[in-house]
């Protein structure tokens, strides 16, 4: 999976200058004769368990806040149904815009200062801003504004502590990874993220219907405080961050990008993908939540709770197939894994645009559909990426990747918030099956052109041996 073996091995040995060897107990530099001790540590069986806890925290926290936000803005702020798709839409994008400005700058920080600082910095953060938010009212009362402005606000401020937090998270899983065994940790934290997603809409949406809402609110607080202290406790660096100046690493990242076709179909599958959940949580929460309208006696509560219990089994769907991903690329190869992915992504969010009645169990097939190709793509691209990008800039390598995410995620969810006002709730789940049905064309042709070269490559080697 290398883009040359001279590039390749000046990585593995500039890397091994730095963070030195892992499979002794005392590293060391490679430096010729003068070989000195590397202050790492030795990462352990318990260093891997605390990064699938806060993995889990961390998408317990980004996905409460998004599954919160429909509920929160009809409730308590009175939002009507005529505007719900493009506030809630929009609030995201204004957030997405904030984790495209500073997401590919925090990689590179990240590689400068450590991962995990700004992962605490980015729980605390987080925390007090949702300590705020229940007072929006208030606020805006005192100022004298409207109490959706101070929301925005407050939203958007939550959404800067959650950009620090989720690169981080991504970077360790690298950081940590074997190098015998790149794809294993990776497979476990996918797994752990959608147990906190699933966990989420499958036990804490149901709170609602038990306390007021203004509480819940700061539950997320509690949980976001939480993660900072299990991040400060139990996580360690896992390599030294190097600070002063360096070459800047983008013309590596630039001829990576242009030589090696699977690293463009990854962030295709970024730009396609990484929405998905966002996608989901958003606009399928507040189809049901405003659809309840139509339904005598149900109330909105009601609504997010069963909603909640839907998009919950998703993630169980989720869940269930992460092992199978896992088998799947060791037998057949990231590339061949996103490509059936993105078949069943497109396939099953094309389906949900057929749905008349969310509330109606026909939803469970299409979201069965779209779990199974979520965690797939999701997966397979980000182990691809870790494979691919040297360790000493991969916190860089990663910003990218996830600046592509935050792309598609503003573009899917400014023009699916149009469409769910304009066309209807399921123009934006048709939108996004279209774009996986494309970027599942291209994976074809990335294939095509991989079997191609390697054909090429063997023939070469044919050759080679003949005249030798």
């Amino acid at each position: 999976m290398a883009t040359g073996s001279s590039w390749k091995m000046c990585s593995l040995l500039w890397a091994g200058k730095r963070e030195g060897c892992r499979s002794c107990s005392s590293p060391c530099g490679l430096n010729g004769n003068d070989i000195q001790p590397i202050n790492t540590p030795r990462l352990q069986t318990h260093h891997h368990n605390a990064l699938y806890l806060v993995v889990a925290v961390v998408m317990i926290v980004m996905t409460f806040i998004i599954a919160l936000q429909p509920l929160y803005l009809s409730e308590i702020l009175g939002l009507a149904y005529k505007n719900a798709g493009f506030v809630n839409s929009n609030i995201q994008v204004i957030s997405e815009v904030l984790d495209l400005l500073l997401v590919g700058y925090l990689g590179y920080l990240s590689d400068r200062i450590g991962r995990v600082s700004l992962l605490v910095y980015g729980f605390l953060f987080t925390g007090v801003m949702a300590l705020v938010s229940p007072f929006d009212k208030e606020i805006a009362a005192f100022l004298g504004l409207s109490a959706l402005l101070v929301f925005y606000v407050t939203r958007v401020l939550m959404s800067l502590g959650t950009t620090l937090i989720w690169p981080q998270v991504v970077t360790l899983t690298g950081d940590y990874s074997s190098p015998s065994e790149p794809s294993k940790l990776v497979i476990n934290v996918g797994f752990m993220m959608a147990f906190g997603v699933s966990l989420v809409y499958a036990v804490f949406m149901q709170i609602p219907n038990y306390i007021d809402l203004k509480y819940v609110m700061v539950l997320i607080a509690v949980i976001a405080f939480s993660g900072a202290w299990l991040s400060k406790n139990l996580l360690v660096e896992a390599g030294i961050p190097h600070a002063g100046e360096q070459e800047s690493p983008l013309h590596i990242i630039v001829d990576l990008i242009k030589k090696e076709k699977r690293i463009s179909l990854s962030l295709m599958a970024a730009f396609t993908s990484r929405n998905d959940m966002v996608v989901v949580g958003l606009f399928l929460m507040t189809w049901f939540i405003y659809f309840s309208d139509l339904v005598p006696g149900m109330t909105h509560v009601q609504a997010a709770s069963q909603g909640g219990i839907v998009i919950g089994f998703m993630g169980a769907v989720v869940l269930l197939s992460i092992p199978l991903w896992g088998r799947a690329i060791e037998s057949f190869g990231t590339v061949s894994v996103i490509a059936v992915a993105l078949l069943l992504t497109g396939f099953g969010f094309s389906s949900l645009g057929l749905i008349l009645n969310p509330l109606s169990w026909w939803i469970l097939g299409p979201l069965a559909f779209v779990g199974v190709g979520q965690a797939g793509c999701l997966l397979a691209s980000q182990i691809l990426v870790l494979q691919q990008a040297p360790k000493e800039i991969r916190g860089t390598v990663l910003g990218i990747f996830n600046t592509v995410g935050c792309i598609g995620v503003i573009f899917f969810l400014q023009i699916g918030g149009f469409l769910f006002d304009w066309i209807g709730p399921t123009a934006p789940f048709t939108l996004v099956g279209i774009a996986n049905l494309l970027t599942f064309g291209y994976s074809l042709w990335v294939m095509k052109n991989q079997k191609d070269s390697e054909q090429v490559r063997l023939q070469s080697e044919v050759f080679d041996e003949i005249e030798a």
